[in-house]
């Protein structure tokens, strides 16, 4: 008979997320994870396969939480505002000290993905996702009157898209304040 589950598998998703965000895959040791979770080796193999794995199921949660999010503000009215407030939103969590990592996605879009076709269709995932949140919210701002651009909602979306992991490097390089505002101001003209 086996042994009933003896911990949180959400907390030691979030340790594990703690450690893989700050360190990266490849810098992660088994060691690490272990130390961070409270696992013994034994319980991260039966319940989790491995190192891959548990990364894996750590990452999908991160992916899921920050979807959650981006629901949330992108599904406030007026459009426009909400569109701006989650530009916003990405800048505030890189300057905070817990999430100061950046987006778990945009940095596995550079460690893993290029060499990673699982991790590589998690980030397109990533991407979709985010792409058909802002045309939904591009498109209730065109009807709502807050968003005044003719331009295709999924152009202006995909154009979005492509300033997300922009801001997301820049804050995470230590960008300037001043200088991201100016490419927000010019972001959002896109808009008007």
């Amino acid at each position: 008979m086996a042994r009933p589950q003896e911990f949180d598998t959400a907390e030691v998703l979030h340790k594990a997320i703690g450690v893989f965000w700050r360190k990266g895959y490849e810098a992660t040791s088994l060691v690490d994870l272990l130390e961070a979770t409270g696992l013994s080796r034994s319980s991260l193999y039966s319940s989790f396969g491995g190192k891959r794995e548990l990364f894996l199921a750590a990452f999908d949660a991160y992916r899921e939480a920050r979807a959650r999010a981006m629901r949330r503000v992108l599904h406030q009215a007026p459009a426009r505002q909400a569109i701006e407030e989650f530009f916003r939103m990405i800048i505030a969590d890189a300057q905070a000290p817990e999430l100061s990592r950046g987006c778990m996605s945009i940095n596995q879009a550079v460690e893993l993905a290029p060499h990673d076709p699982e991790i590589r269709d998690r980030v397109e995932e990533d991407f979709q996702l985010i792409e058909d949140a802002l045309t939904s919210a591009i498109e209730r701002g065109q009807v709502d009157g807050s968003v005044r651009s003719a331009r295709s909602s999924r152009e202006l979306a995909r154009l979005l898209v492509v300033a997300f992991p922009g801001l997301q490097v820049m804050m995470r390089a230590g960008g300037n304040r001043a200088r991201l505002d100016d490419a927000l101001r010019v972001i959002f003209s896109n808009l008007d």
